[in-house]
């Protein structure tokens, strides 16, 4: 039974549909960006979560290098971006909304900005494709902490690391004025 709408005191705008009836994003990613969802176990003993597995198929370059960062709530890591390199993202603890921007010449995603959100709640590990900038931003109330599997070693006399202001004019995303960027 089909029930009349509700009389409308307000304008207002109407929510677009941000999943589908199976529960999957319906946002498009940049070209090249994947995730795999990772269930986390329970027992009476605790939790236990697998973060990388070569047998899973997920991505064809190997683990050459690890660490982890935090984040504190509010902040904004970003913009940055890599030309040599892919960052691959998974968040033990907390919530990240990771916001990328394709600026890629030749990439049928140009232009085009997205995000998806990382967290200990439904944990999927995540890969940034070369030459997509993207802002890493705590979305929660405690310390984020992501583990990176990049796809090269760390340069430390000569990163792989290329950066822009927080709200730039280059980038087609402005961040709430209350989030603190670096």
């Amino acid at each position: 039974m089909n029930k009349p709408a509700p009389e409308v005191f307000l304008d207002g705008i109407k929510d677009p549909a941000l999943v589908s009836s199976e529960g999957k994003p319906l946002q498009p990613l940049p070209h090249g960006a994947t995730f795999r969802e990772v269930p986390t176990h329970c027992d009476e003993r605790g939790t236990v979560v697998e973060l990388f597995d070569t047998r899973w198929g997920w991505h064809d370059v190997p683990i050459e290098f690890v660490y982890s960062y935090t984040l504190r709530p509010n902040r904004v890591k970003g913009w940055g971006m890599h030309l040599l390199h892919e960052d691959r993202y998974f968040v033990l603890s907390g919530e990240m909304k990771i916001v990328m921007f394709d600026g890629r010449e030749n990439s049928p995603t140009r232009g085009q900005v997205s995000s998806i959100v990382l967290s200990s709640y439904q944990r999927r590990i995540f890969n940034i494709p070369q030459g997509i900038w993207h802002a890493n931003w705590n979305i929660g109330s405690t310390d984020v902490i992501v583990v990176n599997f990049p796809t090269i070693p760390y340069e430390h006399a000569n990163p792989d690391k290329y950066r822009l202001p927080l709200n730039c004019d280059e980038i087609p995303f402005k961040f709430p004025s209350d989030v603190v960027g670096f």
